[in-house]
């Protein structure tokens, strides 16, 4: 009796992480479908973003499905900052790593989109900006 509680804790946990991974791979499956024929596409624990026909837009994964939060077009972009998370108003550094946000500037329109790394925003910073200036 005494060897079958020592396990118990042990079988729990293993219930417990395959049902974690099983839900990741879920939401890595509605990922692939939604982002599908995407000219870029992102997904991780800030959400999912994708550029597809010259529309930006990101998504937060919410009880089994993507929920689109914003959408931008990239033909009117005109200004792309890398800002801090949670500081307000303070662009982000550029030795400075961890959580951000990309704010989107045009036509009127502002949208930030949380990233879970900087130098992920920063190689889409540049990647729209190409984009942009292609569209022009």
């Amino acid at each position: 009796m005494i060897h079958g509680l020592l396990w118990f804790p042990l079988l729990l946990a293993f219930v417990l992480l395959t049902a974690l991974g099983w839900l990741e791979r879920r939401r890595q499956n509605l990922f692939r479908s939604w982002a599908e024929g995407a000219e870029l596409s992102k997904l991780d624990g800030s959400g999912a973003a994708r550029l597809k026909d010259g529309i930006f837009s990101w998504s937060t994964f919410e009880a089994g499905k993507f929920k689109e939060q914003d959408t931008f077009e990239i033909s009117k972009l005109e200004l792309l900052e890398l800002m801090a998370l949670t500081s307000g108003e303070a662009p982000l550094t550029t030795e400075a790593q961890g959580r951000c946000r990309l704010r989107l500037i045009g036509s009127k329109k502002e949208m930030d989109v949380p990233f879970s790394d900087a130098e992920q925003a920063r190689q889409w910073m540049s990647q729209l900006m190409g984009r942009a200036r292609c569209d022009l």
